[in-house]
């Protein structure tokens, strides 16, 4: 099950961090950081990148002040990281599942 959370902000609207197995097949987790209206539309951004199995249940890590910070500064409002002491990414540079 992945690990996440959410925080709601004060306009009414909420930020989800969530981490999933990396796209690219490698065996990572990254990181996904979305803003949205609401906990579904922001799940449902996700799967429509094509990570269909995203689910959040409960709230055991909600994202931190910093990654609050960085989505609400970022202008697509969906970031991504594999590991903490990396940069966060837009969400157009994450990998690709390799082709079969």
């Amino acid at each position: 099950m992945p690990n996440g959370g959410f925080c709601k902000l004060p306009g009414g609207s909420v930020v989800v961090a969530i981490g999933l197995p990396s796209p690219a097949g490698d065996g990572a987790t990254v990181r996904f950081l979305v803003h949205a209206a609401n906990r579904a539309r922001a799940l449902t951004r996700l799967r429509n990148l094509g990570l269909r199995a995203v689910y959040l249940r409960g709230n055991s890590e909600p994202p931190t002040p910093d990654e609050v910070t960085a989505v609400l500064h970022h202008p697509d409002g969906l970031l991504w990281r594999t590991t903490v002491h990396e940069l966060w990414h837009p969400v157009r540079s994450l990998p690709k599942a390799p082709a079969a």
